[in-house]
């Protein structure tokens, strides 16, 4: 026990996933046994076009990414689950036609949030859908960032039950459209276009004392959840016990100090609030994973046509609450004071336990995701193969 002790690098449920390293590093011998074997393996090549595609790649996949310079024009990585071979290609280089197309499955990832997103996801799709008339390629999944009020009928008639040729889609947000079959919840993640890193959990992220009850940093908009949040988070002084720092002003890019700022406020606190903002599901629920700091989820729906809580009981956050997320869900902020009581008479102890279950469900959710969406692919695309 001891001699761990010391050990940044001690990896905090050694008995579960002591081979994850040794697998990594089996991953190239593999590629190299499997293209030496007559044996057909599944081979799937991933289109990188949205920043969630970094989430998908390097959190879920845990893939490598070369070269690794974020602002690289192109960029690849190769990794194998099961018996899929997937080699996935991001970057500004990657663009329709300019590039070889020498696969028959392809997962392409897009943004759909926004109009002028919308656009340029649906040249992609025009793109592709040529590629498949021409017998170019075989199957299309696509992963799409939805709109945050999930209306995405853009994408319909593209869609294979509308006559279209994507067998497969994986939508973020709570969308009615969800059905298991050939629509899938798939997680909004961290904020890789902020440039949120993979962390790697550390002895000391799991024993350390957090000096902070929770934090709350972002923006306040005016009449929304957060500004009530604030006015309770003042009452009482609970904003002493929190780290606590608020803007105006949404800004898209975070600068390295601020970021810095933010992951120290994630590792230095016990909770994470989380207040909706046009969606339930943000970024910062996955972030406050990451960094072992439980996420006090607002749990309401939000406006628009995301998610019937009259059809699921589990809407919204459907994916999260389905894989039994060990989150705090409180339906108004007035809930927060008690929660921050009961906080209080936590022993450090208890802490930590929270905290490596919390680690480890967050590993076992995103090891969960890339089986299941393995094993959607390999079912779909193997099953629809001709001869």
């Amino acid at each position: 026990e001891q001699s761990t002790l010391g050990s940044e690098e001690w990896n905090p449920w050694e008995g579960d996933e002591k081979n994850e390293q040794q697998h990594r590093f089996k991953t190239s011998l593999q590629i190299l046994n499997k293209s030496m074997k007559g044996k057909t393996d599944f081979r799937v090549q991933i289109w990188g076009k949205a920043a969630i595609g970094l989430y998908l790649w390097e959190h879920i996949f845990e893939g490598i990414l070369d070269p690794t310079d974020v602002t690289a024009q192109w960029r690849e990585g190769n990794s194998i689950v099961g018996r899929t071979h997937y080699s996935f290609i991001t970057g500004p280089a990657v663009v329709p036609g300019y590039f070889p197309v020498d696969v028959n499955n392809v997962v392409l990832i897009l943004n759909g949030r926004e109009k002028a997103k919308v656009f340029y996801a649906t040249q992609w799709l025009l793109y592709v859908q040529n590629l498949v008339q021409t017998q170019k390629l075989q199957h299309v999944a696509v992963v799409l960032l939805g709109n945050e009020h999930c209306n995405n009928e853009w994408i319909n008639q593209f869609l294979k039950r509308n006559g279209g040729f994507v067998e497969l889609l994986f939508i973020i947000y709570d969308s009615p459209w969800i059905n298991d079959m050939d629509v899938f919840q798939w997680p909004l993640g961290v904020a890789t276009y902020r440039n949120f890193p993979v962390v790697e959990a550390s002895w000391s992220m799991l024993y350390n004392e957090r000096p902070y009850l929770c934090n709350f940093l972002g923006t306040i908009y005016e009449n929304s959840s957060r500004q009530a949040l604030m006015n309770i988070l003042k009452q009482g002084g609970i904003d002493k016990l929190c780290w606590v720092s608020v803007r105006e002003q949404w800004q898209p890019q975070e600068t390295n100090e601020s970021l810095k700022n933010y992951q120290e406020a994630l590792l230095q606190s016990d909770l994470t609030l989380c207040p909706v903002g046009v969606n339930t599901e943000c970024y910062r629920i996955y972030e406050a994973c990451s960094y072992g700091s439980v996420p006090v989820v607002e749990d309401v729906m939000t406006a628009g046509s995301c998610g019937n809580t009259s059809v699921s009981q589990n809407a919204p956050l459907q994916l999260l609450k389905s894989m039994g997320a060990p989150f705090i869900f409180i339906k108004n902020w007035t809930e927060l004071p008690a929660v921050l009581e009961k906080e209080k008479t936590m022993t450090s102890q208890e802490k930590i336990q929270r905290r490596k279950m919390l680690l480890h469900w967050y590993q076992h959710f995103k090891t969960e995701l890339k089986t299941k969406f393995t094993n959607i692919l390999e079912s779909s695309f193997l099953i629809n193969n001709k001869g």
